[in-house]
């Protein structure tokens, strides 16, 4: 017996919306500080960059061609801020949905007048979707996503067969895409799925991972050398 249309639509819209909640991050609950607060308010404006503008580029942003390169989950931002204070003559756009990061990061670019970095306070799937231009980036990096370490939540996971080939559609012939973690297993997926691609080489080997990469040390790093952790590094270049 066919299922009533109506029945049929709900149960369209509920497969659709559950597709939909499905994200890689959730909303930390941590509190603003006066400083990151006022800081949003203050600098969001010249520094920051919303879902709603068009398609970017380098030279949309920063009003000049160099090298791109997008960060997702700064987290704090300190070592995203630490990249652009030693490499002025590259642009950095970062991506964060935690407001206390967003806030601090605005802080310390106001703070030291840097004009090589924006960030957006958004979903990095939207933002790759709806604002980054094709073949206009030169490296992404995605230093300590959140593991999901339940095997019922790997599903959450950002580094996935679809997102990894939305990233390679920004990225310019050559261009990077860079991993780290220090969850064994979430290295081991990540390995996996990248291997998997037809669109991008393992610059360290086939199923082999990167020496440590030259950049600075993030806070989640630093508390895993503390704890004894292991961190992996992947680099992969767009084919």
């Amino acid at each position: 017996m066919p299922l009533h249309p109506v029945l049929v639509r709900f149960l369209i819209f509920m497969n659709e919306n559950r597709q939909r909640t499905v994200c890689s991050y959730v909303i930390r609950s941590g509190r603003l500080t006066h400083l990151q607060s006022q800081a949003i308010d203050r600098y969001f404006d010249n520094y920051g960059l919303t879902i709603d503008m068009d398609s970017i580029s380098s030279e949309a942003v920063f009003s000049r061609q160099a090298e791109l390169v997008l960060e997702i989950g700064f987290g704090m931002g300190d070592s995203l801020i630490e990249m652009a204070i030693s490499g002025p003559e590259t642009d950095f756009i970062g991506i964060e949905m935690h407001k206390p990061g967003i806030g601090r990061i605005l802080h310390n670019i106001a703070d030291k007048k840097l004009h090589n970095l924006r960030v957006y306070n958004d979903d990095a799937i939207k933002v790759f979707e709806q604002c980054i231009a094709d073949l206009s980036v030169d490296k992404v990096q995605i230093f300590f996503p959140d593991p999901w370490q339940k095997t019922r939540h790997h599903k959450r996971r950002l580094i996935q067969p679809d997102f990894i080939e939305l990233v390679g559609q920004k990225l310019k012939p050559q261009g990077l895409l860079q991993l780290a973690t220090d969850w064994q297993n979430y290295a081991e997926h990540m390995m996996k799925i990248m291997g998997a691609s037809n669109t991008y080489q393992n610059l360290a080997g086939v199923n082999q991972f990167h020496q440590r990469l030259n950049r600075p040390l993030t806070k989640f790093e630093k508390r895993g050398e503390k704890l004894g952790h292991q961190v992996w590094d992947l680099v992969f270049q767009k084919i």
